[in-house]
């Protein structure tokens, strides 16, 4: 029996079974997706790495600029791209979106500037003309500092309408100038250092703009080194013309500090060897270089004097001179009353700068102010008012010595210490003597000069034409006439001579004869004591020895006519 079941076990078909085996190794087709997924992931990786903060600047103005094209830029380098553009909810600006590099990131700070760079003319110079080609583009200026993380961390900022003047760190230092007013000065002015352009100005605050305004300057290393606690800062803006004693004087720092004003500095030799100013020093700003100059006179001794007449043409910045020489400046000019002489009075007060005349640092001459001014009172200093131009009729206060001036002692008002006066040299003066001269040329009668002189002419003439003095005349002319003929004819013999003479003699009697009747005309109608009748009296008796001498002559000739050969007798005529 187990035979047989052997058998019928051998006879079973046998089945065969698949086994299933899981493999623990990964298929290629995997790698692909794979390395897509690595490739974006470094990508957003890389992305996010670059990508930094996202910003916001309001700008007046979107001119120029494009969303997705529009760059930041600082110093040529682009820190992030323009994502959109759109308005402020008051619609009053444009909100420019930029989204930033990691670069930038340290860079954003509440001290970071931004304005629009495009083509513009700003503080005498040409910028931005690179975007005609490739666009406006925002830029951007960190703070100016060794360390640019230096300030608070801001995402939201206001930019500026116009670029910095000073766009990148340059090595120098900042001033700060105190001026009443700004005159021309503008920012981006240059300021100069002995003609040269050494800085500019950067801007000016108004939070003390009631009293004044504190401009900030900035000086470029290693100009900045000369800047010292004296130095004297003045407005160099416009042209200064002076009309002085040497001529035209025209003073012109640049052609663009006329244009877009300017401020010049320098400092006093006395005080080159000074220390050098630190950051943010505070200096005045004075008006002109001489009112620059005149402040390195520190002392000042004020003044008063009461000018008798007009003070008209004197004015605070008038100038007070000795013997030509500026010694200082009137400080105010107005009217008071004079209650002890019961007027009105122009007190003008003045500041005299001693250092001036005896020179900065020289050796006093005398020990207090009060004796100084005592004594040159007493010798006869004089203040007077002189006119410094005539044209516009300018004046200014002189001070000289004047001799035999009584002497009297100097007082004080106050402060001020009360200088006499005297009316030499004033304009006044010389108005006055021309007006007196006027009134005496105006008292001369010209109209009743000019009719006696129509009187005596017309007489002049009525006598010119009475037909008795013409008929003389013509009769005189007659007898010179034959007298001539009479002395040419005397070489040629004795006969024509005598038929000459005895011509002559008659004419000349006859011209005796109305000679007589024009004086008896005459003396009825200008009397006797004439200059006419006494001049004729001469004439006739002139005449009457002419004639006898012509008729003494021919008796001569008549017994003696060899006489024209042999001339007269020794023995004289009998």
């Amino acid at each position: 029996m187990d035979d047989v079941a052997m058998d019928q076990v051998a006879e079973r078909p046998v089945t065969a079974r698949a086994v299933t085996r899981r493999s623990r190794r990964i298929s290629a087709i995997w790698l692909i997706p794979l390395a897509a997924v690595l490739v974006g992931g470094w990508l957003v990786w890389h992305t996010l790495s670059k990508q930094g903060p996202t910003i916001t600047i309001t700008f007046a103005s979107a001119e120029g600029l494009q969303a997705g094209q529009s760059q930041l830029r600082y110093k040529d380098i682009v820190f992030g791209t323009v994502q959109g553009l759109t308005l402020t909810a008051d619609r009053a600006r444009v909100l420019v979106t930029i989204a930033t590099t990691r670069e930038a990131e340290p860079l954003l700070t509440d001290q970071t500037v931004f304005w629009v760079v495009k083509p513009r003319l700003f503080a005498g110079s040409v910028s931005g003309l690179e975007t005609l080609l490739s666009g406006s583009y925002v830029g951007m200026r960190p703070p100016q500092s060794e360390a640019p993380t230096e300030g608070r961390a801001q995402r939201e900022f206001v930019g500026q309408e116009d670029p910095p003047v000073l766009e990148a760190n340059v090595p120098g230092r900042t001033f700060q100038l105190k001026a009443k007013r700004l005159g021309s000065i503008s920012l981006g002015s240059p300021v100069f250092f002995r003609d040269l352009e050494v800085g500019e100005v950067l801007g000016w605050d108004i939070a003390e703009m009631a009293e004044s305004a504190t401009i900030r300057v900035f000086v470029r290393t290693p100009f900045d080194a000369y800047v010292r606690d004296e130095t004297r800062f003045w407005n160099a803006s416009g042209v200064s013309l002076k009309l002085g004693g040497a001529g035209v004087d025209l003073q012109l720092e640049s052609v663009r500090a006329l244009l877009l004003g300017g401020i010049a500095f320098d400092t006093p030799d006395e005080h080159r060897q000074a220390g050098v100013s630190p950051e943010n020093h505070v200096f005045p700003l004075f008006p002109d270089r001489d009112t620059a100059n005149a402040a390195s006179y520190s002392r000042k001794v004020p003044v008063l004097s009461y000018f008798p007449g007009s003070v008209r043409g004197l004015g605070p910045g008038s100038e007070v001179t000795m013997h030509g020489l500026v010694v200082g400046h009137v400080t105010d000019v107005r009217l008071a009353p004079d209650r002890a002489n019961d007027r009105v009075v122009a007190p003008v007060r003045y500041e005299i700068e001693p250092e001036r005349i005896l020179g900065v640092g020289g050796k006093a001459v005398f020990s207090t102010t009060e004796e100084a001014a005592d004594v040159l009172v007493r010798r006869g200093l004089r203040a007077t008012l002189q006119s410094a131009n005539l044209i516009t009729g300018q004046q200014m206060v002189a001070l000289d010595f004047v001799a035999d001036a009584p002497p009297v002692s100097v007082t004080k008002e106050g402060t001020d210490f009360v200088l006499p006066t005297t009316e030499s040299g004033n304009l006044s003066d010389l108005q006055a003597s021309a007006a007196a001269l006027l009134d005496k040329v105006n008292a001369i009668p010209f109209k009743q000069i000019g009719d006696n002189l129509d009187g005596i002419l017309g007489k002049m003439n009525d006598l010119a034409g009475d037909p008795q003095l013409r008929q003389t005349v013509a009769e005189l002319s007659t007898a010179v006439a034959s007298a001539n003929t009479l002395l040419q004819h005397l070489d040629s013999g004795v006969a024509p001579t005598l038929k000459e003479l005895s011509g002559t003699s008659t004419a000349l009697q006859k011209a005796l004869g109305n000679a007589n009747r024009l004086i008896l005309s005459l003396d009825n109608s200008y009397g006797d004591n004439t200059r006419f009748n006494r001049d004729l009296d001469r004439l006739l008796a002139q005449l009457n020895e002419a004639a006898r001498s012509i008729r003494t002559l021919a008796d001569m000739l008549a017994r003696h006519p060899e006489a024209l050969i042999k001339g007269r007798p020794a023995g004289g005529v009998e």
